[in-house]
């Protein structure tokens, strides 16, 4: 392959990487999503601990659960990635400001999906210039 398409085209490990990261992405926040949803009582608890009312329980888990498909379809990937990142942010300040607890987990989610959303920051740049 010509150097000009190897710049354009992801090598293996980098696809391989890719699909790793949104694999594990996509399970850890479908599956607090879903527990969200589901009200599990921990998780009733530590929103009740927010204060926003758990409207914003069900908010975030179908956040988490849309972010988490999105980042396992290669069109919507960075999509997902970014929407899991902010969220991610969020979740940090929460547990910084508001509940206690460490805010490791969600920093760690936060690399991942940044990660992601990074590796495919191209799909994210050839939306922004087709629609802006």
């Amino acid at each position: 392959m010509p150097s000009s398409q190897n710049s354009q085209t992801p090598t293996k490990a980098v696809r391989i990487t890719s699909w790793v990261l949104r694999l594990l992405s996509a399970a850890a926040f479908i599956s607090a999503g879903g527990a969200k949803l589901a009200g599990v009582p921990m998780m009733v608890a530590i929103f009740e601990q927010i204060g926003a009312g758990q409207w914003f329980r069900i908010f975030t888990g179908v956040v988490e659960i849309v972010g988490g498909i999105a980042i396992l379809v290669p069109a919507t990937a960075a999509f997902g990635a970014v929407l899991l990142a902010v969220t991610m942010v969020c979740a940090v300040f929460t547990h910084l400001a508001l509940i206690g607890g460490s805010p490791l987990p969600a920093i760690v989610l936060l690399a991942i999906t940044s990660t992601v959303a990074w590796l495919h920051r191209r799909s994210l740049s050839d939306v922004l210039q087709n629609h802006g």
